[in-house]
């Protein structure tokens, strides 16, 4: 149970850092001026105009470090909880998936990001689990 517990919790931290780190490239070098714009802002509706008007390419990166992530925390949850690799990577998908629905709900994106960024968690970290070598038992 704790290995399980352990498995999920190291597959969310690696994932979340991967995010993190994605999204943090791309609000400081490839687009700057959405970070710069985005600096200090508190104002719902100010960022929901500053998403309006930002490129497809930055939320193409953020779905990109989202996939990436999910199938690294996949990976990982599947090699820490070895007796249910997949069963522990869907459980890690199901949780990131609810992360990416809080994301979105505070910073509202728009309507194709919310679509892919709910298809895509899952199977992500699914194919993470895949990638994991198989322990016999």
């Amino acid at each position: 149970m704790v290995r399980s517990i352990l498995a999920v919790v190291a597959g969310f931290v690696v994932a979340s850092i991967l995010m993190m780190a994605i999204e943090t490239v791309n609000s400081h070098f490839l687009y700057p001026e959405l970070g710069k714009l985005a600096e200090g802002m508190t104002d719902r509706e100010a960022i929901r105009n500053l998403l309006t008007g930002a490129p497809i390419g930055a939320f193409l990166v953020v779905i990109f470090g989202w996939v990436l992530g999910s199938l690294a925390g996949g990976f990982v949850a599947a090699v820490i909880g070895r007796r249910a690799p997949i069963g522990h990577a869907l459980v890690l998908g199901g949780f990131l998936t609810l992360a990416g629905i809080a994301n979105n709900l505070m910073v509202p994106p728009p309507l194709w990001f919310w679509i892919a960024g709910l298809v895509v968690l899952i199977p992500a970290a699914y194919a993470g689990a895949r990638l994991a070598p198989r322990h016999t038992p």
